[in-house]
């Protein structure tokens, strides 16, 4: 993505999502109005691109991209990474403790446009919606028998908010519901509309799963695949490495699982391709490009949130969202 400047004068804040201020708020005109200057910068974090920007930057905006100790480094002014999304595991964050910068995050920002995607992934699935449009365009009319959503059993790994927005919409379908979530109770689970229950035994009693972990451990595994009840269809809008995606594609070409969905991959990140892309798995397996945050609703969203975590910290005050910083 080229730099672009925004307003003549060298910006003040940095703003490197690839898709700040791109809603129906002009956000960067509201920063300009409460007297700060704006910088768009590359997504992809290049330190030599965004080292002369650094420089003279006091708050970054920062998308997906690393934010490492050397980045801090080349920002002498900086007072605050404001995350645009929730996930900060890509900010350096015992780096910011020791230079004194303030991270902050927009928590629940993108959960109703996630949970939206996720349901929406479920049901290409299941009723092979992307396999038709190619199979029609190809002049085949072929019949493709799927299963309805309110007919299955659906397990959700990670019981936060996306978790519990995807519950209450597959209430509205009739799915019989379960969780799985080491830091909600019970009691907790069942308040929000699912049973609880544990992994391996959600991987044998389900007929779809999807996943709404953190990220940083590897769930969906050769064991746990192996374990899972024949025809299982999977559903991944969070983080790659909760799956071993070369487990996953043997047990798909085997047929143990039905079909899996995604926004992201393993490659999403590194650029590497993956086992799960081969042509072969193309008829049971539906991937969009991590997109599943990106409605205007949401990035709007993010956006404010993240300008109104930025205004406080260069007010003096203290961030609505703050990030708990590793000493």
């Amino acid at each position: 993505m080229e730099l672009r400047k925004v307003r003549a004068l060298m910006a003040q804040i940095l703003a490197s999502s690839r898709s700040f201020s791109s809603g129906s708020r002009d956000l960067i005109g509201e920063l300009a109005a409460a007297g700060h200057d704006v910088v768009l910068a590359t997504p992809t974090h290049d330190l030599d691109e965004l080292r002369p920007l650094l420089s003279d930057a006091v708050a970054w905006i920062a998308g997906t991209g690393p934010v490492t100790a050397a980045h801090l480094d080349a920002a002498p002014n900086l007072r605050v990474v404001a995350r645009y999304g929730v996930g900060f595991e890509a900010v350096d964050l015992a780096a910011a403790a020791e230079r004194g910068i303030l991270v902050t995050n927009t928590p629940g920002a993108n959960s109703g446009a996630v949970a939206d995607h996720t349901v929406g992934l479920m049901l290409a699935v299941l009723r092979g919606t992307t396999l038709g449009d190619r199979r029609v365009r190809a002049g085949d009319w072929s019949v493709h028998r799927g299963r309805e959503l309110g007919s299955l059993t659906v397990g959700i790994v990670g019981f936060g908010r996306i978790g519990q927005g995807v519950a209450r919409r597959l209430s509205g379908f009739g799915s019989l519901v379960v969780a799985h979530d080491p830091w909600l109770g019970d009691d907790a689970m069942r308040a929000a509309g699912a049973e609880p229950l544990d992994l391996f035994e959600m991987a044998a009693a389900c007929d779809l799963v999807t996943l709404h972990a953190p990220g940083g451990a590897t769930i969906v595994d050769a064991g746990w695949l192996a374990s899972a009840r024949e025809g299982l269809v999977l559903v991944n809008t969070a983080r790659p490495e909760l799956i071993d995606e070369a487990a996953l594609a043997r047990a798909l070409r085997d047929g143990r699982i039905a079909g899996f969905a995604a926004d992201t991959l393993a490659g999403d990140v590194s650029g590497l391709p993956s086992p799960l892309l081969a042509e072969d798995l193309s008829t049971t397996v539906v991937v969009t490009p991590h997109f599943g945050a990106q409605t205007v609703e949401a990035v709007d969203a993010m956006g404010s949130i993240a300008v109104d975590n930025v205004l406080a910290v260069l007010a003096g005050d203290t961030p609505p969202n703050p990030v708990p910083l590793k000493g």
